[in-house]
């Protein structure tokens, strides 16, 4: 089997709408290497967009879904239900920000969970607005659509959206947005465009996952949930890219000394099943009448065995502490090729949740044909990378947090090898 000849069969059978960044197919895969159907093997930095924080194939992952198949597949949760999906639920609520009670429904999309926050939002405030920020990127769907902040590619021929959101700046430094010019936008808004009586939720990753893995600054999410405070609207916290380890805690938010009312978690909850969660306060969470949420695979028992595997790992290989390590050992070498790589322009990150930022050198005028480059001399060279960022000119890295030393070392040489062009 040849890359080539499976190119030409997806260009036949696929449509372009669903597009493909690599030109290689899998074949194989474990831990943190992948290698394609011609037996070439890369060092996987995109993890599955942030999914596989334990990595490829962890043992305890497959021994897990082993076991529930021996069981049963599926019974859909909301006809038969299973203990498994109540156990998860009971962990879940244990381990988020808050000793509050709470209540966990589990959805199979990070979109799909975006969707059910917001119906839970307005179900228990009787509100219907919702506020999202510029570079905000909240799932495919038509309402994950209209929330996102970024028009190319997701928007683009789609609309028109739900109505009632509201987008206002997301606070970033480097590209000259204060938290005070944030806050100012959201009371402008407040002024000219939708009573806050009237907004059931303001809803933010607490980092910027497509946008640009933007951390949100810690006096902008205290006063984003003095605002929610004040004027009786939810507090929506998407940790779909964010949580299960990658920023060095559990969940982004506990950097944050603030609780949200509603978070919702998908990515690396299941380690490449499709499963996400709504979390939120009970009350609030018992607001849509019964039949309200749910789908039919919505929390099916292969990806409910293989999140409870998921939790068990971050635990026993103590992940969260391994991220801190991990991230701080590349911004290190990010930043010291500072000196002899002028495009970048910032080094950042909570964690190992890291990117670098490209401008063209002595500017502040987003480069993304570097950031091309150096992508695809990583690529060459057996190091695969993801972009992001409003401009494209951001990299982003997202190794499993079980990454093995010698491949971390190895993935750090060809970096810096694709970013110095050698």
């Amino acid at each position: 089997m040849k890359n080539a000849d499976l190119q030409q069969r997806k260009d036949a059978a696929t449509p372009r709408g669903v597009g493909v960044m690599c030109n290689f197919y899998a074949e194989r895969a474990l831990n943190a290497e992948l290698w394609d159907v011609e037996n070439r093997r890369y060092i996987d930095f995109a993890a599955g967009i942030a999914v596989l924080n334990t990595g490829h194939r962890h043992p305890k992952l497959v021994a897990a879904m082993q076991q529930q198949l021996g069981k049963f597949t599926h019974t859909a949760y909301q006809i038969v239900p299973y203990e498994s999906y109540i156990a998860l639920a009971e962990r879940i609520n244990a381990i988020t920000p808050g000793a509050h009670a709470k209540k966990t429904a589990l959805f199979s999309t990070g979109a799909e969970a975006v969707e059910n926050a917001v119906k839970i939002a307005r179900a228990a405030t009787g509100r219907s607005a919702v506020i999202a920020f510029s570079g905000a990127f909240h799932g495919r769907t038509m309402m994950g659509m209209a929330l996102t902040g970024k028009v190319v590619p997701y928007k683009v021929g789609f609309g028109p959206f739900p109505g009632e959101v509201y987008h206002a700046p997301f606070p970033i430094a480097l590209h000259g947005v204060s938290t005070q010019d944030s806050l100012a936008a959201l009371q402008a808004l407040f002024k000219s465009d939708v009573d806050p009586k009237r907004v059931a939720a303001i809803i933010l990753e607490p980092v910027q996952g497509e946008g640009g893995f933007y951390a949100a600054p810690v006096e902008f999410m205290q006063a984003l949930r003095n605002l929610c405070d004040e004027h009786g609207m939810l507090l929506i916290v998407d940790e779909v890219q964010t949580g299960f380890a990658r920023t060095g805690k559990l969940f982004a938010m506990e950097h944050y000394g603030v609780i949200p009312d509603l978070m919702t978690m998908a990515k690396s909850l299941a380690g490449g099943m499709p499963l996400s969660a709504v979390c939120g306060r009970a009350e609030i969470m018992d607001a849509p009448a019964p039949g309200g949420l749910g789908g039919t695979y919505a929390g099916n028992a292969l990806a409910v065995a293989a999140a409870h595997a998921v939790l068990d790992v971050i635990e026993e290989e103590q992940l969260v502490a391994r991220a801190a390590v991990l991230g701080q050992q590349l911004k290190d070498r990010l930043t010291t090729l500072r000196e002899f790589v002028p495009q970048i322009a910032e080094v950042r990150g909570l964690g190992a949740m890291v990117a670098v930022e490209f401008m063209q050198p002595g500017t502040h005028t987003p480069d993304p044909d570097f950031t091309r480059t150096v992508q695809a001399r990583a690529l060459e060279k057996g190091l695969l990378l993801l972009s992001c960022g409003v401009y494209g000119n951001v990299i982003r890295f997202l190794f499993p947090l079980t990454i093995p030393d010698a491949v971390m070392s190895e993935a750090l040489t060809i970096l810096e090898a694709a970013l110095r062009a050698e």
